[in-house]
């Protein structure tokens, strides 16, 4: 598989929406892809999460990395 790399913007949008960089690689790795705006991907896995987040409670946790494929690597644009 290519490298995977977060961009700056991905990093900060992994922190602020509660995702860690381990599950944005694995929703690339193991998650189904759809179709994004200017050719992207969107990757999506859900988690088993049982916890609180923000004053509620998830059952599960939805990780929706957008990537850009080159022919190098994949890049991580956008994280959620």
């Amino acid at each position: 598989m290519k490298p995977i790399r977060l961009t700056k913007h991905a990093r900060e949008q992994s922190v602020e929406r509660g995702a860690t960089e381990d599950e944005v690689i694995e929703a690339i790795r193991k998650g189904s892809r759809e179709p994004a705006q200017r050719g992207r991907k969107l990757c999506r896995f859900n988690f088993t999460y049982g916890r609180n987040w923000s004053g509620n409670f998830y059952a599960i946790k939805q990780v929706t990395p957008i990537i850009q494929e080159t022919e190098q690597k994949l890049e991580v644009r956008f994280s959620g």
